[in-house]
């Protein structure tokens, strides 16, 4: 059997947020940001999960989320690195025996079932999956002086989600050649924004979009916050 594992990301930040308290631990209806990602994991079909956090989080993580509800997929809690791809890269050596890896933000804490089945029949078919929505608002390139320069097309346009799914070799050796070069991709101006990027700049990877949620959103603002209580409250109202 193929075995599957959940990085889940947690070890920015969250300037924007106006808090001390890292926005993966501010609490959403009495319960951690985090909280909700690594229960939707906990209860879909990947077999362990590995919790990226910042460091000298991890037995805060492991106490106050793990322990304390339960999750008993967790396989390991590590520290992150400077960057994204840091952490990435410190989750994926953790994840040492995978077949195949799901990244995700765990500022994300609206992860569905359905958008989880959606990238397991994607990624286990052969191809590399990210999971994104399409744009609805109309969307200018601008200059350094705020000039419009183009108008894409709005119907090639899709803004990128977690999680990101790949084979476990693919992704792990295409990060593995992304620190080997991170001096050269940081000359060349390369901003890593996503775990897509690498795959197919270092990796060779075709990747393929399939729909995520609208509802899948990142937890950014204090207003989000609020928006995420609602969705919540609405999922509520379903079942």
């Amino acid at each position: 059997m193929a075995k599957t594992v959940a990085i889940v990301l947690s070890a920015g930040k969250g300037k924007r947020m106006n808090s001390e308290t890292p926005k993966q631990y501010i609490d959403i209806n009495h319960k951690p940001v985090l909280y909700y990602s690594v229960s939707a994991f906990e209860s879909s079909y990947v077999d362990e999960i590995v919790i990226v956090c910042g460091e000298g989080d991890e037995n805060y993580i492991k106490e106050e989320i793990v322990d304390k509800y339960g999750f008993t997929k967790v396989k390991a809690i590590v520290a992150g690195g400077k960057e994204r791809y840091h952490s990435v890269y410190n989750g994926l050596v953790a994840a040492e025996t995978a077949d195949y890896a799901l990244i995700h933000d765990g500022a994300r804490p609206l992860i569905s079932e359905e958008v989880i089945d959606r990238v397991r029949e994607c990624v286990e078919g052969g191809t590399s999956c990210v999971a994104a929505v399409p744009v609805t608002d109309t969307i200018k390139i601008v200059d350094s002086e705020g000039k419009v320069l183009e108008t894409p097309d709005r119907k090639t346009l899709w803004a990128m989600q977690t999680p990101q799914a790949f084979s476990y070799e693919l992704i792990k050796n295409a990060y593995e050649e992304l620190i080997i070069k991170e001096e050269e991709t940081l000359k060349a101006g390369i901003n890593i924004t996503d775990d897509a990027m690498v795959a197919e700049q270092f990796g060779g990877a075709t990747v393929k979009v399939i729909m995520g949620d609208y509802d899948n959103i990142k937890i950014t603002t204090p207003k989000d916050i609020e928006i995420a209580e609602r969705i919540l409250a609405k999922i509520a109202s379903k079942n």
